[in-house]
């Protein structure tokens, strides 16, 4: 019996760029350019993901993307300007699934950060992480007491 042979689909090298908010478009352009200048320049074959949104928010869109490429076996490499660009906190569990399906990570600029440095961006990252979502809640809370005021007003009104 003859078996189906399986056409083999060439792993791909992904750059992964990632900044924190919307105001920083900017850097995350500038990322891209100098994720997308390295790989050029080592001759990778490569597609650049990126991702707006904190880097302890597991659920962003485009690292998502980047995961299930990775457990699908489409990627060889994974290429980041810095390590916390991939992710602020965790960085070893994706490392550990990146060495589970046999990908590399590969850091281009390794500049060691001071441990109060780092720490200080820690912190304010956490902060402004808890403090988006408090005031999600309040806004959340607000907009239900006025729809509910206002449905009230209009059952009084009738």
């Amino acid at each position: 019996m003859l078996g189906v042979k399986k056409a083999i689909v060439p792993k791909k090298v992904i750059g992964y760029c990632r900044v924190s908010s919307r105001k920083q478009k900017d850097d995350l352009e500038h990322q891209v350019e100098a994720v997308r200048t390295y790989m050029i320049a080592k001759g990778y074959s490569f597609e650049i993901i990126e991702d707006i949104g904190s880097g302890i928010n597991y659920t962003k869109k485009g690292l998502s993307r980047l995961i299930d490429m990775i457990c699908n076996g489409e990627v060889e490499k994974v290429v980041v300007l810095y390590k916390d660009r991939l992710v602020r906190f965790g960085f070893e569990l994706i490392e550990q699934i990146c060495k589970r399906y046999g990908v590399d990570i590969e850091i281009i600029d390794h500049t060691e950060k001071t441990e109060e440095q780092e720490l200080v961006e820690d912190l304010v990252q956490l902060l402004t992480v808890f403090s988006c979502k408090l005031q999600g809640k309040r806004a959340n809370r607000a907009k239900k007491m006025i729809k509910e005021w206002l449905e009230d007003d209009s059952v009084d009104q009738s």
